[in-house]
């Protein structure tokens, strides 16, 4: 009987250092990846969120700006048309 407890001991052991090891591929090989996929989006010079943020913001304002001065130019425009019917009259 004693024997018996004593494989069963040993195989114990053994799946529990399988288990260890199988853990420490599994890191590595995450790691690995991780590695592999952080270069090649390094070499594809992908944006970061931070700076498509900061130039999305920008072009925003550009586009509100460039509303702006239409809708001011509209306005002169009218303006001077209204200045030259004016003096037809």
């Amino acid at each position: 009987m004693q024997t018996r407890s004593k494989i069963l001991d040993d195989i114990s052991q053994l799946m529990t250092n399988a288990m260890g090891v199988a853990q420490g591929a599994k890191t590595e090989a995450e790691t690995a990846m991780k590695s592999l996929i952080d270069r090649w989006l390094a070499d594809r010079d992908f944006v970061s969120r931070e700076e498509f943020d900061a130039v999305r913001a920008m072009a925003q304002k550009a586009r509100e700006e460039n509303e702006a001065l239409s809708a001011r130019l509209a306005a002169l425009e009218a303006a001077a048309a209204d200045g030259k019917a004016t003096k037809k009259k």
